[in-house]
């Protein structure tokens, strides 16, 4: 109950750290978006602006290559200007004034005032004309001084076209990022809070495990300590340390070998083949004598053709922890059976025993660190754990089932080398 509790906090915790990234990381793509967003509506305001003077500039031309034909004094054709042509009359609207000693002798369209300061405009610049802004641009043109101007209506009308198709993508791209962020650092999270919660509840449950023995071994040396005591006694007493030592050391040794399994496991295409029939004949030889004595039958058969890419080593301990087992949990006249079989591409092992079995529900937590699925004394719950850690490692799958004879069935499967 406890370690569901630790569990569910620490996920509300990657939660919460994820949740905080995501913002983090929206709040950066969203002063990126507001900056790329500004510099787009000044280029398109710069670009709509200097096509606009380009027209402008084209327009004079046009006004001083029709009075140089002529040296005349022209009146305006209506929608124009004199000697325009006719692609020069669409729109934007171009207005022309005719200054001549300050004053505008004619316009193009009527009613619409240039004020004094502009009527000796050159270069482009931007004025007010009837509270909107306009564009005027200047020059000499024989006696007068002709002044051509344009609304700059479609480069605001553009410029809001943009900030109103910015303003609705932005939601909806925040949103993503938010959503994508959260889900990526979630992802990325919960592997390391797993790892961290898998370490506290190793430091828990060793030094639950190791509390025993200490307590044990305390308990006789201040016994020992306290008076006298017969020769037997301390026979007695140091065979009981002897013992708990030798559980301790065991538990040591298997938690060396799984911080080793998981912190440095091989990488792919690394590892030599090694022959798993071989490693399986000599595993058995050595757990003979074990089911000798229990009064248990073991019988081995391999195929050729086993190779495996794993670690010998980790191999033969993976080998060690399924034989342990079996002989420990098969009663006396009982039989164990190991095969190693070329399964199409793959390599399967498997040790079937005539024990008690495996029962479904358990078969999911028997690789828990430290879980026992049998009260029978003997073992700190890590061989499996241990045996788990190298399949897993060595790009193995687990088989786990029921023998013919009812006990259990612990295989696995690995890709033939």
């Amino acid at each position: 109950m406890i370690r569901r509790l630790i569990a569910r906090f620490s996920l509300t915790d990657v939660a919460r750290s994820a949740a905080r990234t995501a913002l983090l990381a929206t709040a950066v793509v969203a002063v990126l978006y507001a900056l790329t967003a500004a510099v787009t509506y000044l280029i398109v305001g710069m670009r709509l602006t200097t096509a606009i003077d380009d027209r402008l500039d084209n327009a004079l031309h046009a006004i001083a290559r029709r009075y140089s034909y002529d040296h005349t004094i022209f009146t305006f054709a209506p929608g124009g200007f004199p000697g325009a042509p006719r692609a020069e009359r669409l729109a934007p609207p171009i207005v022309v004034w005719d200054v001549r000693s300050g004053k505008v002798v004619q316009s193009s369209e009527a009613g619409v005032e240039l004020p004094r300061q502009q009527r000796a405009a050159g270069s482009p610049q931007t004025i007010r004309l009837g509270g909107e802004e306009v564009r005027v641009s200047g020059q000499q043109v024989g006696a007068d001084r002709i002044v051509v101007g344009s609304t700059l209506a479609p480069v605001t009308q553009a410029q809001t076209n943009v900030l109103i198709a910015e303003s609705l993508i932005a939601p909806v791209l925040l949103l993503a990022v938010f959503v994508g962020a959260y889900a990526v650092g979630r992802r990325a999270a919960e592997p390391i809070e797993q790892a961290r919660r898998r370490q506290q509840d190793l430091t828990a449950d060793a030094s639950h495990e190791l509390r025993t023995p200490l307590a044990v071994i305390e308990a006789e040396t201040s016994l020992a300590l306290t008076g006298r005591r017969s020769a037997q006694w301390y026979r007695d007493a140091f065979g009981r340390v002897e013992e708990e030592t030798k559980r301790m050391r065991s538990l040591v040794e298997d938690m060396l070998w799984l911080a080793r399994l998981e912190g440095r496991p091989p990488a792919p295409g690394t590892a030599d083949a090694v022959d798993l029939g071989v490693l399986a004949q000599q595993a058995s030889e050595r757990f003979r004598t074990v089911a000798e004595i229990r009064g248990q039958r073991l019988t081995v058969s391999t195929a050729e053709d086993v190779a495996v890419a794993a670690p010998a080593e980790w191999l033969d301990r993976l080998l060690g922890v399924l034989l342990d087992n079996a002989c420990r949990y098969t009663p006396e006249g009982g039989q164990i059976d190991v095969r190693v079989e070329d399964a199409g591409g793959r390599v399967r092992l498997r040790v079937d025993d005539s024990g008690p079995g495996i029962p479904e529900a358990e078969r999911q937590r028997v690789f828990d660190r430290f879980h026992r699925a049998s009260e029978r004394p003997g073992g700190a719950g890590l061989g499996l754990a241990i045996a788990d850690a190298v399949v897993r490692s060595t790009g193995g799958r687990w088989e786990v089932g029921t023998s013919a004879a009812g006990g259990a069935a612990m295989g696995a499967a690995w890709p033939k080398a």
